[in-house]
């Protein structure tokens, strides 16, 4: 499944090994992308904000749930799916009930 809001792509995992970190890490070193890993506490909210840069983003564990006020769309990541939220895109996320770990790297044309 993919939604687009103004070329926002939510691309699911489809590996056939679970996501972990170097997986997933090793794919974004490839796409010359510089990701760095955090995470955090369980129903936490971020509030709604945009980048001046493209955001790509993976989680490699737990649920975070990406708001897109913009176009009043809500989707739920899990572990292995992806974000790309190019610059300027208003958007914010909630952590799952068991907290996320994810991985991220901005794309700066």
């Amino acid at each position: 499944m993919a939604i687009q809001q103004s070329a926002v792509r939510i691309i699911r995992w489809r590996g056939g090994q679970h996501p972990t970190l170097s997986i997933i890490t090793r794919q974004m070193q490839k796409e010359g992308l510089r990701p760095y890993v955090w995470d955090n506490r369980p129903n936490y909210r971020y509030a709604v904000r945009s980048h001046g840069y493209t955001k790509v983003m993976y989680v490699i564990e737990g649920l975070i749930e990406v708001t897109l006020p913009d176009s009043n769309q809500r989707v739920r990541l899990r572990a292995g799916d992806r974000a790309e939220i190019p610059a300027g895109i208003r958007h914010g996320a909630i952590v799952g009930s068991t907290g996320a770990k994810c991985v991220e790297a901005a794309v700066r044309r």
